[in-house]
């Protein structure tokens, strides 16, 4: 396997040069960047600093250099979460998305090494459709979505209308969770990341499932749970016991097993330990694991792919296929 084959399906964009928000969508209290220098920069929500980044999240040609030193021929580049704007009024949300999308593509610059992703205003599923149409007729190739809306999960009938859309037109859709709850439990040691991020994604894995959508929307939908499902693939047996034992109040609208649904999504592998990637393999299957690295974030994993390239229990077949081959299928590319 060489750096020519390798992609890399989580890793994630804030391009410069985006116009107050304010005034451009309308609202107030939006993120801002404090731009401190020509490569580093804050992002603000108000007058509170959310996440320093520098110019990897902005500037193609340092990702490119990352990328050669990582061994990583092509990046999926997605929206940073926290321009979802999913708590806004769904006009506000439709510009905003327009905004970064349009801006990505000036990242991304049409160079086959970096796939675009765009974001849409999952509040409104006839927006949600049209701005993910406009987008893949202007070069995007998949959409980046938020784990749940407020209080709506997957199997929301609006957010599943759009998973039908994404399949009929064939857009991979990659499940990112955002928007952890708080509390002063959470609030120490980056907990709302360390373990609030991965029972989000556990939730809405569970929601897909339970709630019946992969037993409404079609095969053909491609979708990939970022950070290794989280918490999911760990406790599947749980569920499955549950889904047994306590069918009156787990069994949802689902037809199956929990664990009879893991060959219709995929997880990426940024898991950062052998042990937890032979888990993830052993559960998901060989053919549903991708190369993720959450790049270029400081949780993410570098150099990407570390622990798939490594890892001893994979056979060379295996390990060619979570490098490479599972995501071209996940993404519809060769």
């Amino acid at each position: 396997m060489t750096s020519s084959d390798v992609i890399d399906v989580h890793t994630h964009v804030v391009p410069k040069g985006w116009p107050d928000l304010a005034v451009a969508c309308g609202g107030d209290g939006w993120p801002w960047l404090k731009v401190e220098s020509e490569r580093e920069a804050i992002i603000m929500i108000r007058d509170r600093e959310f996440r320093r980044i520098d110019s990897s999240c902005w500037d193609p040609a340092v990702r490119f250099a990352d990328m050669a030193a990582d061994g990583v021929a092509r990046q999926v580049v997605s929206p940073t979460p926290v321009f979802f704007g999913y708590d806004r009024p769904a006009d506000q949300a439709v510009r905003l998305s327009r905004v970064f999308n349009d801006l990505t593509l000036t990242v991304t610059g049409g160079d086959s090494r970096l796939i675009p992703f765009c974001q849409v205003p999952l509040q409104d599923p006839a927006a949600a459709c049209a701005e993910l149409d406009r987008c893949l007729a202007a070069g995007h190739v998949g959409v980046e979505i938020g784990n749940h809306v407020g209080d709506r999960d997957l199997d929301d009938a609006g957010i599943v209308e759009f998973l039908q859309h994404c399949a009929s037109v064939g857009a991979p859709v990659f499940v990112h969770p955002w928007d952890m709850p708080e509390s002063p439990r959470l609030d120490r040691w980056m907990a709302r990341w360390l373990t609030g991020m991965p029972a989000e994604t556990h939730l809405s894995a569970l929601a897909l499932i339970l709630g019946g959508v992969l037993d409404r929307v079609p095969p053909s939908l491609r979708l990939c749970f970022a950070h290794g499902g989280g918490s999911f693939p760990y406790w599947l047996g749980r569920a499955d016991n549950a889904w047994e034992r306590r069918g009156d109040l787990v069994r949802g609208r689902s037809t199956m097993p929990p664990s009879a649904y893991t060959d219709r999504f995929y997880v990426d592998s940024v898991v950062f330990s052998e042990p937890a990637l032979r888990l993830l393999v052993d559960t998901m299957g060989e053919d549903r694991v991708v190369v993720g690295s959450d790049y270029p974030y400081p949780l993410g994993e570098r150099p990407a792919g570390a622990v798939v390239r490594n890892a001893s229990f994979l056979s060379e077949s295996q390990r060619a296929k979570l490098l490479t081959a599972n995501a071209r299928a996940f993404l519809g590319v060769r």
